[in-house]
């Protein structure tokens, strides 16, 4: 027999922020929070814009190929985890986060892996992602 569960928020009992998932194998549990991405972004390196974000607030273009992206909400600390990638065909591109702070993310990115000035490049089509804690 299938059931719908409809709430808006989800509190856990002995801590708020803290509720356990049973794994796929039945045997283990897993924190729902750490599980979250806890901010997205997909923007213009080109245009010097974001698309749309999960928690992000702005953008500054700090010269071709290089960009900072700033967070509505600060993460916990600056050991979060980022990745990201680029809708580009034809070429061998490298997403490099150069700067991880509380507040922001610095992304860099080239073109076949060179990772020298004279390759760098502002793509159209960025996505960059952020695990970790939030403050």
């Amino acid at each position: 027999m299938a059931s719908t569960l409809k709430i808006n928020t989800l509190t856990g009992v002995s801590t708020a922020g803290s509720i356990a998932v049973t794994g796929e194998g039945n045997s283990t549990t897993t924190n729902l929070q750490q599980g979250l991405c806890k901010a997205w972004f997909k923007y213009s390196g080109s245009g010097a814009s974001i698309t749309d974000s999960l928690n992000g607030s702005s953008l500054t273009d700090n010269g071709t190929g290089d960009h900072t992206l700033s967070f509505s909400s600060n993460m916990g600390n600056t050991t979060y985890v980022c990745s990201g990638g680029l809708d580009q065909v034809g070429y061998a591109v490298n997403v490099h986060f150069n700067t991880t702070a509380v507040d922001s993310l610095r992304v860099k990115t080239d073109r076949d892996g060179v990772g020298s000035a004279n390759y760098v490049w502002d793509w159209t089509n960025c996505h960059a992602l952020a695990h970790g804690d939030l403050a």
